[in-house]
């Protein structure tokens, strides 16, 4: 996507320097980062820029270009005004300058709807997220958000509830435990699949979108597609060409069949939704879609989001910053503690049903596998969601925003706090039991409600799940069913909402659903 200058002055006169992208009064510069600014003034004229100690200064070239860049900053709450100017002309000054780290949200309707539709979207004001609602009526003077077209806003009761509800609870949580400022830029939009957040260039370029796209263009569905599409329009054209014969109006197009591998322009936003910094260095991302899918279907959603994440890191040049994605389906599962403000929306810990599920399905027909498969791709952390409350839209997004910050603070900052519950490691079949290794282990594997561990199944060479008794045993788990004597498979919390799940790490987290079987299941749950 071609990015657009956003001029922080009138052009008024040649000789008055101007700066392009996303640079502005109130604004928070990511540190420990070098800083480059872009802009033009009269060709030839030196232009110099002055902020925190530094003064750099670039003549502008014969087409009027600059580029100034300022070395890496320490994070600074201390309000500073940063001065651009060349030798005559009113300079620029953006005051009220913060330096720490900036997050960019990106995602469908959860990362985009604002606190107030947050409120309005739940019936029940009992229900209402409490939580955050004190949050967005607060100031929170190191907290600063990003609006587009180079429009920095400190935080307010108004301007709070306008934004983000996802964003601002966790930029919020994440400032509270770093203690520097955080700046929060946010491109969403509802109902999008993941193919309109990168462009159409990242897309082709990507090798796996292409291997997926040259191999559906020559399935026998897309031969079958084509030929219909070309059918229907014949029959169009021709009804088309008796109608104007006739002195009659054109009858209306008929609905075209898609034809898979034909690829229909993947970024509906123009381009990389990256792009909506216009050069702002950041920390990192937070991610929530999924609901939509890839748009594709010839391409999944593990497929589509490697494409994006890794155009998003080239285009922005900053190396595999962090990216962190929300868990989908949402909720499903049971919490540790019911009672914690940022788990009070788990569903209620559940029996177990009576027949042993055997495909992973979503609200929306997601498997629950695809997304966990994310974690697979560089520096790209899952933030768990089972056990904060689930539906389309989830109430508690402070809770969810909470969680993020957790993640956050464990995987970008290093900080010693357990990011996930266990994750499945490996596993040993031992006579008639099976030993689970997890790592994420925390302060020990336990379960919680009921008398017993459970949620998980074992199978046999004849692939028929049974319920599974399961002990705990240091950073493992024995399990066990007298209906499956010689294992082949386990699985746990193998389901789309799991709430009959109960193994956690002491430390409050869920463990993650799993299955060591790569079986194609012919039933749903």
């Amino acid at each position: 996507m071609a990015i657009m200058a956003v001029w922080l002055m009138p052009t008024l006169a040649l000789a008055e320097p101007r700066l392009e992208g996303s640079f502005g009064s109130h604004m928070v510069l990511q540190r420990e980062k070098p800083i480059k600014l872009k802009g033009s003034a009269k060709a030839g004229e030196e232009i110099t820029v002055e902020f925190a100690g530094q003064k750099k200064s670039a003549k502008a070239d014969g087409k009027g270009r600059w580029t100034i860049t300022l070395d890496p900053l320490k994070a600074s709450k201390k309000p500073q005004t940063m001065v651009i100017k060349e030798a005559a002309g009113k300079p620029i000054e953006l005051e009220d300058v913060l330096v720490g780290d900036v997050w960019f949200g990106s995602g469908q309707s959860n990362m985009a709807f604002s606190v107030d539709h947050c409120d309005n979207d739940v019936k029940d004001p009992q229900r209402r997220d409490k939580a955050l609602a004190e949050i967005a009526a607060g100031s929170h003077p190191l907290v600063r958000l990003y609006r587009g077209g180079a429009k920095w806003v400190t935080t307010g009761p108004e301007v709070n509830r306008q934004f983000s509800g996802l964003m601002l609870a966790f930029g919020v949580a994440l400032q509270r435990e770093l203690d520097v400022p955080v700046g929060l830029s946010v491109l969403a939009k509802s109902a999008n699949p993941s193919k309109s957040f990168l462009s159409q260039q990242q897309f082709e370029a990507d090798p796996e979108c292409r291997t997926a796209t040259e191999r559906a263009r020559n399935s026998p569905d897309a031969a079958t597609a084509k030929a219909q599409r070309d059918r229907l329009l014949a029959d169009w054209k021709q009804a088309a060409q008796k109608a104007k014969d006739a002195g009659q109006a054109e009858p209306p197009m008929p609905k075209l069949p898609s034809v898979p591998g034909e690829v229909d322009a993947p970024g509906l936003f123009g381009g990389s939704a990256i792009g909506h910094l216009q050069g702002l260095p950041i920390r990192g991302v937070l991610w929530d879609q999924g609901e939509s899918g890839s748009g594709l279907t010839w391409v999944d959603q593990y497929t589509m989001m490697g494409a994006l994440i890794r155009g998003w890191r080239q285009e922005l040049g900053q190396g595999e910053f962090p990216f962190l994605y929300i868990q989908k389906p949402s909720g499903g599962g049971c919490a540790w503690d019911p009672s914690d403000p940022v788990t009070r929306y788990a569903d209620a810990f559940a029996p177990l049903p009576k027949v042993v599920p055997d495909k992973a399905v979503g609200g929306f027909g997601m498997q629950r596998e695809e997304y966990l498969r994310l974690r697979q791709y560089p520096n790209t952390f899952l933030v768990t969601s089972s056990d904060l409350g689930g539906g389309t839209h989830p109430i508690c997004k402070s809770g969810y925003g909470a969680r993020a910050a957790r993640v956050a603070l464990g995987a970008a900052y290093g900080r010693k706090v357990e990011i996930y519950g266990p994750v499945y490691e490996s596993h040993k079949v031992e006579g008639s039991k099976v030993r689970v290794k997890f790592t994420h282990v925390g302060q020990g594997l336990a379960f919680k409600h009921g008398d017993r561990l459970q949620g998980f199944a074992l199978a046999g060479a004849d692939k028929q799940f049974h319920w599974a008794d399961a002990v705990i045993d240091g950073d493992t788990v024995v399990v066990s069913s007298l209906k499956a004597p010689a294992p082949v498979t386990v699985r746990y919390a193998w389901a789309g909402s799991p709430a009959w799940a109960n193994l956690f790490n002491k430390d409050g987290l869920p463990a993650l659903s799993f299955r060591t079987d790569n079986w194609v299941s012919k039933k749903t749950e």
